[in-house]
């Protein structure tokens, strides 16, 4: 037990400080015990645009894939000439009497053009640098995505999986009951052993224990598929969920 309750108040501190608060700042609201919070039937998964539309892992490659591609741009670019159209305007005077007369004043208008054709060579291997960059991004991106759908995919899997266990733990856990119950009664009428008892009690109290923990890694799933989904979607909106409501 005190193994366990170490762990749990760790569990606690780390809560508070992933929420940004202090170690101690959860300790009273977690420190209440409550059941395993019941898990919905099902997760709405969505299409898979959505998903990397979510993940802010994958939009952070989107937006580096397209910063590197406009990269290239700005560094192609520097292969044409440049027009500027550039302008003064002012006053000028010796004396102050006259400085916002008509002769002081003065204005200057040109265009100019720059073109670095000395450093085409270096232009040409920064646009391959950039081309290698933007390659990098690319292949950073596609491995993002594929890496989202795999871990959707087996989080999916697991979820499904330890649904599927948590079921048969329950009818387990049905069957081990009922045969502590014929147990002790054989043993009432004077049928049977206290030992035949004592067995069903501890098959009965190991069902019970895998059960809880099947309970724990079936929410525990579902969460990671949340995590895996990148969240932030409504399976219904508003107006779908009033009448439901209402019916119920």
């Amino acid at each position: 037990m005190p193994t366990l309750e170490t762990s749990l108040k760790e569990a606690v501190h780390r809560l508070g400080v992933l929420m940004g608060r202090e170690p101690g700042a959860l300790v009273g609201e977690l420190s209440t015990e409550s059941p395993i919070p019941v898990t919905p039937p099902s997760v709405p998964v969505g299409l898979p645009s959505d998903l990397l539309r979510r993940r802010p892992d994958v939009r952070s490659a989107e937006h580096l894939l397209a910063a590197a591609t406009a990269g290239i741009g700005v560094e192609a670019a520097e292969l044409f000439p440049k027009f500027n159209l550039i302008g003064t305007a002012g006053f000028q005077s010796f004396s102050a009497a006259d400085w916002f007369s008509g002769g002081s004043r003065y204005w200057a208008a040109g265009p100019t053009v720059s073109w670095r054709l000395l450093d085409f060579g270096r232009i040409r291997a920064q646009i391959k640098a950039a081309g290698a960059r933007q390659e990098e991004a690319l292949a950073a991106y596609e491995k993002t995505v594929l890496t989202s759908f795999e871990e959707v995919e087996n989080a999916l899997v697991a979820d499904a999986r330890e649904r599927v266990r948590h079921a048969s733990l329950q009818d387990s856990v049905d069957a081990n009951r009922r045969a502590l119950e014929l147990a002790d009664e054989l043993y009432q009428k004077g049928l049977g052993s206290f030992l035949n008892v004592l067995d069903a009690e501890r098959s009965l109290y190991q069902a019970e224990d895998q059960l809880v923990d099947s309970g724990r890694a079936v929410t525990v799933d579902v969460v990671a598929l949340y995590k895996a989904l990148g969240g932030g979607w409504e399976p219904f909106t508003k107006d779908e969920e009033a009448p439901q409501a209402t019916a119920s």
